[in-house]
């Protein structure tokens, strides 16, 4: 039985509430402790002190309180409202859910209880569970126009248009007094209605829909859109033209509106004059419009496309607008506009030149005439797919000459200095364009990147310091994850496994990891704040955008450096224990990883020492902020922890599990995907992904290396196998039969790709695989080299797997290579 509280105990269990929802903490503990020296069994109060506690951290001791308050009280609805909540904290959202459930069986009438189970059901995607709960929320409160559209969105993400359809109208017909004109949230609500009508196809009934709200409605752009598009569909010509027309008066620059307006008016695509003069007709009206006589050149072909490409050049160069390559480098997918173009921007340059050399300085430092298409070529021929780096370096240094202090002309010459492969000098002259201007955040980005890019890390995050808080108390790295800084954390981990130091950069790695949780989390502000705000479609539009999150590319990059990491890690163990490689080769690592650990350890020693000279250093009469949460110390600064996994294709599961479900298309992720579950001997799993890669892209050389080792290990296993098993690979693994001869295909794939650096660097590795002479697979290695369409990076590949394989070819092959490419890092 639950103890009962008097007066002034309850008024002080009030007080403890209150002050846990103004996050006065230690006041609420105090009270609490109060309530129970008196009454040391109360279940509330025992709860209510559980969840201050986790607060401040302590969530074991919180959860050991949690549950001897549930003991204490178990019909108390406050108790498993609260276990709920501490499971939520801990992200345990199926347990919390269940514990709330308990809740609203206790007092069904809770408000707050019935809220936060819906929270939790719309965040798991539970969509009949969270139609239950908003059908309760809307019978206890129908007064609220909120209520009714969750109903509505509950229905609508369910997949029950016309129920959501439904449940709106009825709201609308329950109505009394017709809402204000400048009533956003129904103005919001209206339209969203207007999309759900759109979402089952009945275009008449959404275009009736629309104009019987048009007229009042708030967001004009929408209903001007939106009527153009059901027009569209409805086969309504004319109208359609007419509505497009008028939405390209509005916005000149748009460029899917010229393109239904063109296939509205059912001009042929092979007609284009046709086409081009609608384009004339808007750059005429509109004489600063760009999108008018930017788009014709995506159609234009031949004399046509030169002659309006030497307008639209000859005028951005003339203006000396910097972004004028971005605007045109997807022409040159097309070899004839890529060496039009190219053409094009040498005739004006050589035209400026001629001009007299008073017009030629009369710009002083601006980036216009002669030096914009000094800009120009030089981007154009860094551009890898019209490429030469030494017109490129030509044109970049004449800039550089001509304009000393221009920003953009430093930024490419480092540009051009990556793709030559010389990370050290790109890094240097990235900065010294930084330097140039000093208060561009852009610049510094840039800068700081390529600084990573030569594994300057402490010089990185240094030049990254410039420009983030200055009293943060971790330094900039902290400011930055702060700042969810996803390519800074991604670019740093890569370059600390360049380093070999694999702690910091699966540091990094997770910390990319956890930032998409975060967003993920994010959502729970949003349930109820865009219902309450009335932002309906934004809402349906962030929610299904987070249903797809991770198979945004920041993630993919970073999941698949900590794969590559955690895979090195196990094939070291397995070296160690004498599988499948040596136990030399693993010490070389094992020291090399000692080292790294070490000098992490004194760069966090240098950090700490630091942040206490920029703490004694501060003004000790500024307050401090007592109302500031407490910063929580990381237990594992330097990654040591994760360094020293002792199941490393467990973690690397857990970052692989993301891409396979939502990126099923990316050949890297299937590739990275067979390469754990081979080793995890899961081997059904281990087909599925071969099989996703074959059907991407049958050709990648990897891929076929994949095919022979999976062969090989399942003709080494065909015994051990469990019969199903062994019986659904035989039937699903048909690139390559068992009784084939691998050294056969093998070397008919070399043949057939001979010309080809990835695919001979592919056969090779299954060439000394399948057992062939050690020696002879080297010099085939190092004889990439004389391939005539061979890149360094390939190169860098190879010599990579010359040093792994301790070979006698390598100190030549890197004599070989420094000759051919002088610039390149690597071999220097």
């Amino acid at each position: 039985m639950p103890q009962p509280l008097s007066s002034k105990e309850s008024s002080l269990f009030r007080q403890v509430i209150r002050n846990y929802e103004d996050k006065q903490y230690k006041r609420g503990l105090k009270a609490a402790e109060q309530i129970l020296k008196k009454n040391p069994k109360h279940g509330d109060t025992m709860a209510m002190k559980a969840l201050i506690i986790n607060q401040q951290g302590k969530t074991d001791e919180a959860f050991a309180l949690g549950k001897e308050a549930l003991t204490a009280d178990m019909k108390s609805h406050i108790c498993w409202h609260v276990y709920g909540l501490l499971y939520r904290h801990q992200k345990n959202f199926e347990e919390a859910i269940k514990a709330y459930k308990f809740a609203l069986k206790l007092e069904p009438e809770s408000h707050q209880i019935q809220r936060d189970l819906a929270f939790l059901q719309i965040q798991m995607r539970d969509y009949q569970g969270y139609i239950q709960s908003r059908t309760a929320m809307l019978q206890a409160r129908p007064q609220l126009r909120q209520n009714w559209t969750a109903l509505a969105v509950a229905h609508h993400l369910a997949g029950s248009l016309d129920q959501a359809e439904k449940v709106l109208t009825t709201y609308e017909d329950s109505l009394k007094v017709p809402p204000s004109k400048t009533d956003y949230e129904n103005s919001e609500a209206v339209m969203y209605k207007n999309t759900i009508i759109a979402e089952t196809e009945n275009y008449q009934k959404a275009l009736d829909h629309l104009d019987s709200i048009a007229k009042h409605n708030l967001d004009r752009l929408a209903v001007l859109e939106l009527r153009a598009e059901y027009l569209s569909k409805l086969g309504r010509k004319e109208e359609a033209i007419e509505a497009y027309r008028h939405l390209l008066d509005r916005n000149p620059e748009h460029p899917d509106y010229y393109t239904n307006l063109v296939a509205n008016l059912g001009v042929d695509t092979d007609d284009y004059s046709s086409r081009k003069s609608i384009y004339d007709e808007y750059a005429e009206k509109n004489p600063r419009c760009d999108a008018a006589r930017r788009l014709p050149l995506d159609f234009l072909a031949g004399d046509d496309f030169r002659e309006a490409a030497r307008g639209y050049l000859s005028l951005m160069l003339d203006k000396g607008v910097p972004s004028t390559f971005a605007n045109l480098k997807h022409l040159y997918t097309d070899p004839s506009k890529r060496d039009t173009l190219g053409s094009l921007a040498h005739e004006y340059l050589e035209s400026k030149r001629s001009s007299s050399s008073e017009d030629a300085t009369a710009n002083g430092d601006a980036l216009k005439e002669e030096p914009a298409a000094l800009y120009y070529l030089a981007q154009h021929y860094n551009y890898h797919l019209s490429r030469d780096l030494e017109k490129a370096m030509e044109y970049v240094n004449k800039g550089i000459d001509l304009l000393p202090s221009n920003v953009e002309f430093h930024m490419t010459k480092a540009r051009i200095w990556k793709h030559y492969g010389n990370t050290q000098k790109a890094s240097e002259t990235m900065d010294q364009a930084r330097k140039l201007d000093l208060k561009d955040r852009y610049i510094n980005t840039k800068a700081a990147k390529y600084q990573l890019r030569n594994n300057e890390n402490e010089t990185a995050l240094k030049t990254m310091g410039l420009f983030t808080r200055n009293d943060s108390p971790g330094g900039p790295l902290n400011d930055l994850l702060d700042m969810q800084s996803v390519w800074y954390l991604t670019e740093d981990g890569e370059a600390w496994v360049r380093s070999g130091n694999i702690g910091l950069a699966l540091k990094r790695f997770h910390a990319v990891y956890n930032i998409f949780d975060v967003w993920q989390e994010d959502q729970f502000d949003f349930h109820s704040f865009s219902l309450r705000k009335g932002q309906i479609r934004a809402y349906v539009d962030m929610i299904r955008w987070e249903d797809h999150i991770r198979e945004h590319p920041f993630y993919t990059r970073a999941a698949l450096g900590a794969i590559a990491v955690y895979l090195g890690m196990y094939d070291s163990t397995q070296a160690t224990n004498g599988v499948g490689g040596s136990a030399g080769t693993n010490g070389d690592e094992a020291a090399e990883r000692k080292k790294a650990a070490k000098k992490a350890k004194k760069e966090a020693q240098k950090a700490e020492r630091e942040a206490a000279e920029r703490a004694a250093k501060q003004d000790p009469n500024k307050p401090k902020g007592a109302t500031a949460e407490p910063v929580k110390k990381d237990d594992d600064p330097n990654g040591l922890k994760l360094a020293a996994t002792t199941e490393p294709l467990t973690e690397a599961t857990k970052f692989l599990a993301p891409i396979l479900q939502f990126s099923p298309k990316y050949i890297e992720g299937q590739i990275a995907g067979f390469e754990v579950f081979i080793r995890r001997e899961k081997y059904v799993l281990a087909l599925r992904c071969l099989n996703a890669a074959l059907a991407i892209d049958p050709d990648n050389p990897t891929v076929h290396e994949q095919v022979v080792r999976f062969r090989l290990a399942l003709n080494s296993k065909t015994g051990s196998l469990p019969s199903k098993i062994a019986e659904v690979l035989k039937s699903r693994f048909t690139a390559v039969d068992a009784s084939a001869d691998l050294k056969q295909i093998n070397a008919d794939f070399q043949e057939k790709y001979k010309d080809s650096p990835s695919h001979v660097i592919s056969a090779v590795k299954s060439e000394r695989l399948l057992g062939e002479d050690k020696k002879k697979s080297e010099k085939e290695l190092a004889g990439v080299l004389g391939l005539k369409s061979i890149a360094y990076e390939q190169a860098a590949e190879a010599f990579a797997l010359l040093k792994q394989w301790r070979s006698s070819e390598t100190d030549t092959f890197k004599a070989a290579a420094h000759e051919k490419w002088p610039e390149v890092t690597a071999f220097a």
